[in-house]
């Protein structure tokens, strides 16, 4: 991983497998998102069964959170959901703006695309939409979404400062984003950093909480705040995978370091002029 394209395909080319998979294998499978102990992605994910508008064809379990519980959507928004995966995150937002809004899905892997396009003409939604596009590059123009939405996918891009950029230019003045994402408080074994199924999982590409909050900021966006934190704990069967048993203990015996953070910000709304001081 020396670069940042090859980086790209390695992630598209792991989400195509998962993608490709038939709902039964990706629920048995290491590489996909079910109940195998070993499989990266399994040790993070949420449940969503509780949320209205969840559709089990769309749910890989990939996340690492639930944005779109806490992201504040009304009734008419325009949602983009970036990294959409296979739409769950969509339809759970396009239940809460309703039929008077707009769900917009980008991922830059086209088996997701389609399969978020299958399971979308399933449900008839004609107001949710899924574009192929980068996020460091989302094609959507500028000022467009009232609420922007993204479930562990903002740490697999290389270029952070640049995607976050990319959030503030297509949300409104006064809109605002909810994302969840891996974040460390410390340093992770380079044996894990260097794993590319660690890095597909989230967990080797992930940089220090106050690094990714102040990307926020630098952003522009203000009212940053954490909406939800939680420990993510890697099973010895995961670290034994990437480490030696001297390794691993090590490992264990220091505090954890891995967290998923829901982080909440806002882009400024329209103001007046400096004189009148009403901003």
């Amino acid at each position: 991983m020396n670069n940042n394209e090859q980086i790209k395909e390695m992630v598209k080319q792991k989400y195509s497998e998962i993608a490709l998979q038939d709902k039964e294998t990706n629920a048995i499978s290491c590489c996909g998102s079910g109940g195998c102990s070993t499989e990266v992605y399994n040790i993070m994910s949420d449940e969503y069964a509780h949320l209205e508008g969840y559709n089990p064809d769309a749910d890989l379990n990939l996340g690492c959170g639930l944005p779109t519980e806490f992201a504040k959507i009304k009734k008419g928004d325009t949602v983009v959901d970036l990294g959409s995966g296979a739409g769950n995150d969509c339809f759970v937002a396009r239940h809460e703006t309703g039929e008077t809004g707009k769900v917009i899905g980008i991922d830059f892997t086209e088996a997701m695309i389609e399969k978020a396009r299958t399971n979308a003409e399933k449900l008839s939604f004609n107001n949710v939409e899924f574009r192929l596009g980068d996020i460091e590059k989302i094609p959507i123009t500028a000022n467009v979404a009232d609420v922007v939405v993204s479930n562990c996918v903002m740490n697999l891009v290389p270029d952070k400062p640049k995607a976050f950029g990319e959030v503030y230019r297509i949300l409104k003045p006064g809109g605002h984003f909810s994302i969840s994402d891996i974040v460390l408080t410390g340093d992770l074994p380079k044996k894990i950093k260097n794993a590319a199924e660690m890095y597909a999982g989230c967990v080797a590409s992930a940089i220090r909480k106050v690094d990714y909050l102040q990307i926020i900021k630098d952003a522009g966006f203000q009212n940053i705040r954490l909406q939800k934190e939680k420990p993510i704990i890697v099973p010895n069967d995961i670290l034994k995978n990437y480490l030696t048993d001297e390794e691993t203990a090590i490992y264990n015996s220091k505090p954890n370091i891995i967290f998923s953070i829901t982080v909440y910000g806002e882009k400024q709304g329209n103001c007046c002029s400096s004189e009148t001081q009403c901003c």
